[in-house]
């Protein structure tokens, strides 16, 4: 492997070959921390097949009863059940192994994510002003705050919801559900995804405000839209049913307010420091 370039002038400005270079190596560690997350994922099958894959599948899921008994607490029934009507199959003679791969791999990127973003981090930092690194100081904790909440968002709320509507739908007695292993994996694995990139919207906003292309007013002025596509969002990763569809826009409309008043703070701050460089 060839060795890593140095900056010997770290006051010179970095050629575009040795910005490469250095990309290159962000990206290495980035690669070897998600493999070796990945590796002890793959040791872990048992917890992440068993409990972790599979929880959802079962009516003991924590999602369920907590929807049971608010089902229970108004006069219905929802969510109440003692097992989902469907099985899950493998019809390939590589689909376990694939699986098995391929949701290490899953659990390595997420395990890793703060990783990921901190090798980020220090690719982008030598190129902003030493204040924007200043106030931007907390953008690896914030933003991998911000993607687990929305994993876990995205594994108990989008993940049981899809697979109990999508689980449950028969067009007849005649048909039973038999789902295949991938088809499972890759409903849980976009659900849990989309939602840990979704709740990284204030961090684009911040970012946008940051280069001018965002401002405050035109957050507000086209919040209608917004909430048009928030709601489009919501139908595609969840099940065509309006109570789930509500349930998943909520927190993407409170993210979008959020990220309304995060905006206002970097217009108000650099208007600051801009008066304060005037004097």
């Amino acid at each position: 492997m060839a060795k890593r370039l140095e900056n010997p002038n770290p006051g010179k400005e970095m050629s575009f070959l040795d910005h490469l270079e250095e990309l290159r190596w962000h990206l290495i560690r980035s690669t070897a921390a998600v493999v070796i997350v990945a590796t002890l994922a793959f040791i872990a099958k048992d917890f992440i097949f068993d409990v972790l894959l599979f929880g959802p599948k079962s009516a003991n899921f924590p999602t369920y009863r907590l929807l049971c008994k608010a089902a229970q607490f108004i006069g219905m029934d929802s969510f109440c059940f003692d097992e989902l009507p469907f099985r899950i199959q493998s019809r390939t003679m590589s689909g376990q192994f694939s699986a098995h791969i391929w949701t290490s791999i899953t659990a390595g990127i997420i395990v890793a994510f703060p990783y990921i973003v901190y090798e980020f981090w220090k690719f982008i930092s030598p190129g902003l002003m030493p204040n924007e690194r200043k106030n931007s100081r907390g953008f690896i904790f914030v933003a991998s705050f911000l993607f687990f909440i929305g994993v876990l968002f995205g594994y108990y709320v989008i993940t049981p919801l899809s697979i109990n509507f999508l689980g449950s739908y028969r067009v007849s007695e005649e048909v039973f559900n038999d789902f295949d292993l991938s088809s499972y994996i890759s409903l849980v694995r976009a659900s849990v995804l989309a939602s840990g990139l979704i709740f990284q919207l204030p961090i684009v906003i911040y970012f946008l405000t940051k280069v001018g292309l965002v401002t405050p007013e035109v957050l507000r002025k086209y919040r209608k839209f917004a909430l048009v596509i928030v709601l489009i969002i919501s139908a595609v990763i969840t099940p065509p049913d309006i109570a789930s569809q509500v349930i998943v826009a909520v927190p993407v409309v409170i993210l979008y307010e959020i990220s309304i008043y995060i905006s206002k703070a970097v217009i108000r701050k650099q208007k600051k420091q801009a008066k304060k460089n005037g004097k």
